[in-house]
């Protein structure tokens, strides 16, 4: 598998560390561009500064927009994530600093550095929405867009129901981009929730990986023990199965095709992702839906990322 070049918009997040640690791991990584979402931007811009300073990466971390676009958004995902959004361990102040270039800017300037990089969005798509807004012709750069985000049958993970907590994060943004881009790759909550680790193999592979394992073992704590109160069984690994899916695509055993919008107004229903699955509104398809990939190369990336030697995948 050759590896891909990335450039990925994050919220830093305990799932978006492993798939940080999964791109560093497979892939060619030009930049990180940050979001607000799980926590906080001055939290998830420090919680990126001290993922590359334990792998020891010189990758650029832009900063981006602190708020969504239009509306405050009505939930962060502290309670999962921990306060600072890495458990709440209490690392020291990182060594790197961020760059002075914002995340909508950089994305730009990197698309036209890079064309056609694969770019991944993990968190809400504030920046991606400011980036195409500023420059319409940034998706004809784009090689792949894989997004982690939606709730394609309206299980989402919100106070809403229906919305997954990216989209619902800032739907205006979503829609922007679902709108922007006449291609790209949607990896859901649903999706992430179908393919759970087991617990007893994950924790194998934490007692058998490196210092990112022990890394992720400590900042993991907290959402883990969050997911188990509310019956949730596994380690649900969602930025990571996005990640899975843009550094491995023939890992992806069963896609579809379909036309998807975003509902900005519903008292409900706001941060839903509409999908036409019947083609009646006679819009293109603009996304590939993904269900279903092969369990042991997704196994093999994320084990492999924390430093698992194969004997013990």
């Amino acid at each position: 598998m050759s590896k891909p070049h990335l450039i990925i918009d994050t919220d830093p997040g305990v799932d978006d560390a492993l798939a940080l640690l999964m791109a560093h791991a497979h892939g060619h990584v030009h930049a990180l561009t940050i979001a607000a979402g799980n926590v906080g931007l001055d939290h998830t811009v420090r919680n990126a500064l001290t993922l590359m300073d334990l792998i020891g990466a010189d990758t650029p971390v832009h900063p981006g927009c602190p708020v969504p676009l239009v509306q405050a958004p009505s939930e962060d995902a502290a309670l999962v994530h921990g306060a600072d959004g890495f458990g709440d361990v209490g690392f020291p102040e990182p060594k790197r600093t961020a760059e002075s270039e914002s995340a909508a800017l950089a994305l730009i300037r990197l698309s036209h550095a890079h064309p056609g990089a694969t770019l991944v969005a993990l968190g809400p798509l504030t920046n991606v929405a400011l980036a195409v807004r500023l420059d319409p012709t940034l998706p004809s750069r784009v090689g792949r867009f894989v997004i982690m985000g939606g709730a394609v049958n309206g299980h989402g993970n919100t106070l809403s129901t229906p919305a997954e907590f990216n989209i619902g994060f800032d739907p205006e943004a979503a829609h922007v981009v679902f709108e922007a881009f006449p291609a790209f790759e949607l990896v859901d909550w649903e999706a992430t929730v179908r393919h759970a680790f087991e617990g007893v193999q994950f924790d194998r592979w934490l007692e058998n990986g490196d210092a990112r394992a022990e890394f992720y073992a400590r900042i993991g704590a907290t959402s883990r023990a969050w997911n188990a109160r509310r019956g949730r069984t596994g380690v649900i690994a969602a930025d990571a199965l996005a990640m899975a899916v843009a550094l491995d695509p023939e890992l992806v055993q069963r896609a579809e095709a379909h036309p998807v919008m975003v509902e900005m107004v519903g008292a409900r229903t706001r941060g839903m992702t509409v999908v036409d699955w019947e083609a009646r509104l006679d819009r293109p398809a603009n996304a590939r839906v993904v269900f279903d990939v092969d369990m042991r190369r997704f196994e093999a990336l994320v084990a492999r990322a924390l430093g698992v030697p194969d004997t013990a995948i």
